[in-house]
Order: C-alpha cells, then structure tokens, then sequence
C-alpha cells in the first residue's frame, strides 16, 4: 500500500470517489462537472489544501482532502479532513487508518498545524466508530452552515 499526496492524474479518481460517497451517505446526486471543477480547482490552488490517496497496485483505492482553517485562539492552522472515500472492496483493511497516519505525521512534522478535525453525517455511526479508534474526539459543537446556489 502506498499512501501519498495526490497528483493530477488522480483526479479523475478523486472526482468518482466524491461522486460515490455523496451517494451513498447522504443519497444525494452530485453534478460531475461541478465536482470535476473543484477537484482541479483545489489541485491549482495548494494554498486551499490537498488531497492524500492510498495506492494498491498501481490503484487509487482511497482517497481524502485536507483543507486549512486559521485560528486565532491557537496562533495556528487546523487541517480539515473531508471527502473521505474508501473504495467498498478495500474497506476494513486499515486503509483510513494509514490515510490519517500519514496526514497526522505530515501534521506534526509543520510546527503551524494545530490540530486535525472532521466533521461527519450524524448517522454514519461505521464513521463515527473508526475516529473514535483513532484517537479522535467528539467536540461540543454544532454545525450549521447556508449554501448558496443549487447543489
């Protein structure tokens, strides 16, 4: 297994991984296009963040974004953990675990990364259980948020 910071010809992957995983945790339809456009955008842009994919033979069998948010409270940067996808036939193998090792080892090694945080959908308790293997904990803060546009 090799897990490393994707590179542009991951993004096709990386596209179909969102795609699948809106699907199947909030059974919602994602417009390829629009994703297509984000994906490349955050792969223009490293100032916004990254993604890490994990690799078995030659394949992208996973994959996860990291996005930066600055606090104040702390004088540093959170990494975000989001769009994380394990293709189903690679799950329960560890491949999250080693996803999230390699970017808590990437957090550690830059003295400006504060912390790591996620946030996940209320009922996917599967999720919910593998953070909290982790190391992880549940904060004491709701999200709320208004999206602009159609999705």
């Amino acid at each position: 297994m090799n897990i490393r910071i994707a590179e542009t010809r991951d993004a096709g992957a990386i596209v179909d991984f969102n795609i699948a995983m809106a699907l199947e945790t909030e059974e919602k339809v994602l417009c390829s296009e629009v994703v297509k456009s984000g994906v490349d955008r955050m792969m223009g842009n490293s100032c916004e963040g990254f993604y890490v994919v994990a690799e078995d033979a030659g394949n992208v069998i996973a994959c996860l974004m990291i996005t930066r948010e600055w606090s104040d409270w702390r004088d540093g940067v959170f990494w975000w953990v989001q769009s994380v996808y394990v293709l189903p036939q690679a799950r329960n193998r560890g491949v999250f675990r080693m996803l999230y090792d390699h970017v808590r080892k990437l957090a550690l090694s830059d003295g400006d990364i504060c912390g790591l945080r996620l946030y996940v959908e209320k009922d996917n308790t599967s999720a919910q259980k593998v953070y909290d293997k982790l190391g992880m904990e549940e904060t004491n803060y709701k999200m709320y948020e208004e999206v602009f546009g159609t999705e």
